[in-house]
């Protein structure tokens, strides 16, 4: 019987990996497990040049959801220097845990294209069941002899329930190009001193010229006054004839 399962709990133990899609050409890969849930997503740590056959034995716990009897869990690649690789993806039915309360079993990968990516065992545990056959495997059996060092430190032993995952999505992303700019960066240097003085941006006053000037074609325009002034009385005029009279003031009667 599978109802009522809202707010009941689910534990999740990722034992380990097998068989994974190689994605490292001159190195050891280092896979880790990510799981979701209702939203929730967390992740196992990274075992450190796993290679296609990795160990985890991490437990996780998932508050249930009415309706929703699926979980999905993907496989990555850590890298430092670049983007995560996505090795391949599941998603898990829950209906025989719900009905069991048990289920241990190894679940096949898929890669992007579909093509087998690998195996992942997990083993699931739910209290709220009414018929309990847990068989004979404990809740975590070991996977291998020894577990390799991990990349990131342990959760720590006072939280009751470990982080949230944040890291990549469950599922690979299409990647776009982004246009490259078509000018340099900034430089992070201080710029150097010119080996020219700066040009000015005043125009007054103007440069000197290189050249005398052209005398002009045409005499200067006459003073506008001179000094000391003309004589009185007047002095006749070479350029226009002289009147009737010599300059005598009053003229002569008739």
């Amino acid at each position: 019987m599978m109802s009522g399962i809202q707010g009941q709990i689910l534990e999740v133990t990722v034992v380990g990996c097998q068989k994974l899609k190689d994605t490292e050409w001159f190195s050891r890969q280092d896979p880790y497990v990510v799981l979701e849930y209702s939203g929730t997503r967390h992740r196992t740590r990274t075992c450190t040049d796993g290679g296609k056959n990795a160990v985890f034995q991490e437990k996780f716990i998932y508050t249930m959801l009415e309706g929703l009897r699926e979980i999905k869990v993907a496989v990555w690649n850590s890298n430092t220097l670049s983007t995560d690789d996505f090795i391949g993806n599941a998603t898990i039915q829950l209906q025989k845990v719900l009905s069991q309360g048990y289920d241990d079993c190894t679940w096949t990968l898929q890669s992007k294209t579909g093509r087998f990516a690998g195996e992942v065992r997990l083993i699931l545990h739910y209290a709220g069941a009414k018929n309990q056959n847990y068989g004979s495997a404990p809740s975590a059996p070991p996977y291998a002899p020894q577990v390799p060092q991990y990349s990131q430190p342990s959760p720590s032993p006072y939280s009751s329930a470990p982080a949230p995952y944040s890291g990549p999505s469950l599922y690979p992303q299409v990647q776009y190009s982004q246009p490259q700019s078509a000018y340099p960066p900034a430089s992070a240097y201080p710029p150097q001193p010119s080996a020219y003085p700066p040009p000015s941006t005043s125009a007054y006053p103007p440069a000197p010229a290189g050249y005398p000037s052209a005398p002009s074609a045409y005499p200067p325009p006459p003073p506008s006054s001179t000094y000391p002034p003309s004589p009185y009385p007047p002095q006749p005029s070479p350029y226009y004839p002289q009147g009737p009279y010599q300059g005598q003031f009053p003229p002569p009667r008739y």
